[in-house]
């Protein structure tokens, strides 16, 4: 590569080759009576899939949010907690850590309250396994958002934090104004990652039976046997949401980067 090459000027023949290449296989796909029908029940999932990933990393970047300010706090008792959760779900595998939430965490959680209330008040199934997953994916991308999150608050200059307080402004009003801006700006693209990996391990609630993406692909497959044809629009689908998104966030990545440089 040049010294002064910039990537990010580069003309996008990738996307054009891609959008090329997308739209010759929608049209094959259309055209195809059983492809066409697979792309009729798949398409189902994408509400499913879409959802869960939003709600679940929203919910995510608040827990990593807050075990971020607890990584940094004075008091050492709330850094060792948040080094502690974070390193726990760091290490256990989403699936496992999904099957655990499912099968264990809820009808732990709904037996204890029953026996705090005196009463079956709560039933396992009451608790929608759909929302089961979602908390699941929210408790094992929490730990690697606290880590960017941590990361993009350290790098902001302990100068401006000081200039900030000695305007006189609270630790909570320097947090919002000053070091929380300047922060998200950096850790913008790595955030972005994430969410974009967040909608590809989405699939896996499949394996709790929800009807994502992924398992109408199964269903489908198994009901006609033509897993070839069925995995291709399964994956489509997949790529068609991860490079839209990618493409997404890389412009408003570049939007806001323009207004930090405007700012400066």
């Amino acid at each position: 590569m040049a010294p002064n090459a910039d990537p990010d000027k580069d003309f996008p023949w990738w996307l054009v080759i891609l959008v090329i290449a997308g739209l010759w296989l929608l049209y094959k796909m259309l055209a195809d009576p059983f492809y066409a029908g697979a792309l009729t029940i798949l398409s189902k999932g994408l509400v499913v899939t879409l959802s869960v990933a939003v709600v679940a990393y929203l919910g995510a970047c608040a827990i990593g949010l807050g075990l971020a300010v607890m990584g940094m706090s004075r008091h050492v008792v709330l850094r060792q907690a948040a080094r502690l959760y974070i390193e726990v779900m760091r290490g256990v595998p989403i699936i496992v850590l999904l099957l655990y939430v499912a099968f264990a965490l809820v009808p732990g959680v709904v037996a204890g309250v029953n026996a705090l209330a005196g009463d079956d008040i709560l039933r396992t199934r009451d608790v929608p396994l759909l929302w089961r997953a979602v908390f699941a994916l929210m408790l094992a991308y929490s730990a690697f958002l606290a880590e960017i999150f941590r990361a993009g608050l350290q790098a902001v200059d302990k100068g401006q934090i000081e200039a900030a307080q000695a305007l006189g402004l609270s630790g909570w009003q320097r947090f919002r104004h000053v070091r929380f801006p300047q922060a998200f700006r950096l850790i913008l693209p790595p955030l972005g990652n994430d969410f974009v990996a967040m909608v590809k391990d989405s699939s896996l609630v499949a394996v709790l039976g929800i009807s994502d993406v992924a398992q109408l692909a199964k269903v489908t497959a198994a009901g006609n046997f033509r897993y070839f044809e069925t995995y291709n629009v399964a994956a489509f689908l997949y790529l068609a949401m991860t490079i839209g998104l990618s493409l997404i966030l890389r412009r408003f990545e570049a939007r806001m980067r323009s207004r930090g440089q405007d700012a400066d």
